[in-house]
């Protein structure tokens, strides 16, 4: 019996039998079978080498979080009035007024007027202590032991320091800690050690004892020195 033709309108496609190809081309069913298999992988092997290509991985698109650059704000400069004015005085280059940042140090003070001079007595001041706006800053020579005498600008009428000074010099051996507070750079603390130190070691002697008092060096000394008194002495 003849196959139906293949192809014309409205005819069906009769598609041979596995049997029917194995005996046309003289081969064993097995191998029409895995022939036709492998026209089958060729085409979906084909299908996936034309595909269009995929997306990109999103971990090779979004930046890693330690990749990722944070801009970080620059700190404003600290305006121009952010500055004291100091005087320096004694052993130094170049003594006189010096402006310098408001968080300056003794070592600040010292270098904007040139650095020690030869004669100058090193271990006498205390290049760490914090300065003031408006205060002095004496730097003794060798063998020298007491500074220039400071006059207040306000004497007898108010304190320059702005710590409430009536006129009336404090007296190191009968103020309590509060009439102590009243000297320039004198907070709780360290009224509170002049009064312990009185106790301990007794009246002071000279205004210039003050030194031994632990936080007092020679530069607040220069500024307390006009202020304060010892037994109306």
């Amino acid at each position: 019996m003849g196959e139906p033709p293949v192809g014309g309108r409205g005819r069906s496609i009769a598609l041979p039998s596995p049997g029917a190809l194995a005996d046309r081309l003289g081969v064993s069913v097995t191998a029409v079978v895995l022939g036709v298999l492998a026209v089958a992988a060729a085409a979906i092997g084909g299908w996936w080498a034309l595909r269009a290509p995929p997306g990109p991985d999103p971990a090779e698109v979004l930046p890693m979080a330690g990749s990722v650059e944070i801009p970080v704000p620059v700190p404003s400069a600290a305006p121009d009035s952010a500055r004291i004015v100091v005087d320096v005085v004694g052993a130094v280059v170049r003594p006189g007024l010096h402006e310098l940042p408001a968080a300056s140090r003794v070592a600040d003070a010292v270098a904007a007027a040139g650095g020690l001079t030869p004669e100058a007595d090193r271990l006498r001041i205390n290049l760490a202590e914090p300065l003031a706006d408006g205060s002095r800053l004496w730097v003794p020579a060798l063998g020298e032991t007491v500074g220039p005498e400071v006059v207040p600008v306000t004497a007898g009428t108010g304190d320059p320091a702005g710590n409430g000074f009536d006129g009336t010099p404090v007296n190191l051996n009968s103020a309590d800690a509060a009439g102590l507070q009243r000297l320039p750079g004198i907070g709780p603390s360290l009224a509170a050690a002049i009064v312990e130190h009185r106790r301990h070691s007794g009246p002071f002697a000279t205004v210039d004892e003050l030194v031994e008092v632990s936080g007092i060096g020679p530069v607040k000394l220069e500024q307390i020195r006009p202020l304060a008194t010892v037994d109306g002495r």
